[in-house]
């Protein structure tokens, strides 16, 4: 008999209106993060004032977001392995209305909160970049709303980039209870997208595609192992998970989103202790050399923070 993968949403499974994807509170179980994901026109895309923060990341194409009677043009990129993007933070209260005069594909991250911050822009050349792992574990972060980096109420986000052939989410972690100084409670969103790695030629009908997989914790029961294509969304609302690997031909892309019931923002995690040892084990490999131009990007990020 087949096993359902209960947290796992392929491409289009939670359709609501403009929105190719919605994720929020009515899916039961599901209390603190969410995420929206359209195909956006001139026409544009409307949400309203609401105790939800809000983060507007471009995954490919330029956007125009207006809030508030202001108006913030986002650069944005070709595509989500294109390297960072601009992002606009849109705090808690304040409604949007996103539009793409030359078409675009966009994802609106979000955490619910009653607290008001200020919205900020931030600009690409300010997203932090982390060469994360060494090895067939090697993957780059992008950071923009992580704490260091984005002054929010409870949203936690970052996007990942996993070379052809690698691993990340690895090795596998949870964050399903408060322990303080050790871990946090956090759900966490993956919003995945796969392409072909450049370079291979590959045919027009290509099957990109991923893995995904998430297992249970003392926290609670969860059996996800999926193949992961673009658009496709996986939840993480306990238990461990890991790893996110990519095909040997295909490129993966995340973008993860994260808040919990904590009044600390902060992202703390505990490894399975069975695949800890791994974090060692990068101490005697090299990075993976396709990301030496990233890691380059990395140190000049730093000299704007």
């Amino acid at each position: 008999m087949a096993v359902r993968n209960e947290w796992f949403f392929p491409r289009g499974a939670l359709s609501s209106g403009p929105w190719e994807s919605v994720i929020d509170g009515s899916i039961d179980g599901w209390w603190h993060t969410g995420i929206r994901v359209a195909d956006v026109d001139d026409a544009g895309v409307e949400l309203p004032a609401a105790d939800v923060e809000r983060i507007v990341v471009p995954l490919s194409g330029a956007f125009r977001v207006e809030h508030e009677g202001r108006t913030t043009e986002l650069e944005g990129r070709a595509g989500v392995l294109d390297g960072p993007t601009d992002i606009l933070y849109v705090g808690c209260g304040e409604g949007l209305r996103i539009s793409a005069p030359a078409g675009g594909r966009v994802a609106v991250a979000e955490a619910v909160t009653s607290v008001r911050k200020p919205s900020a822009y931030l600009p690409k050349a300010d997203v932090p970049v982390e060469i994360r792992g060494a090895g067939r574990d090697t993957r780059r972060v992008h950071n923009f709303g992580t704490p260091d980096a984005l002054d929010a109420a409870a949203i936690i986000a970052c996007e990942v980039v996993t070379p052809a052939g690698n691993w990340s989410s690895h090795p596998a972690h949870k964050h399903d209870e408060d322990v303080p100084g050790h871990e946090s409670r956090l759900e966490e969103i993956y919003y995945f997208e796969a392409a072909p790695h450049s370079g291979l030629n590959a045919p027009g009908n290509a099957d990109a595609f991923g893995t995904f997989a998430a297992y249970s914790s003392p926290a609670g029961d969860i059996d996800t192992g999926a193949m992961v294509r673009t658009g496709d969304i996986a939840l993480v609302p306990f238990g461990y998970h890991g790893p996110a690997a990519a095909a040997p031909e295909y490129d993966l892309y995340y973008l993860n989103v994260m808040a919990g019931p904590g009044e600390n923002r902060e992202w703390l995690i505990s490894d399975d202790p069975r695949q800890s040892w791994i974090r060692k084990a990068w101490e005697s490999r090299l990075p993976d050399p396709r990301l030496a131009e990233a890691q380059h990007q990395k140190a000049q990020n730093g000299a704007h923070r």
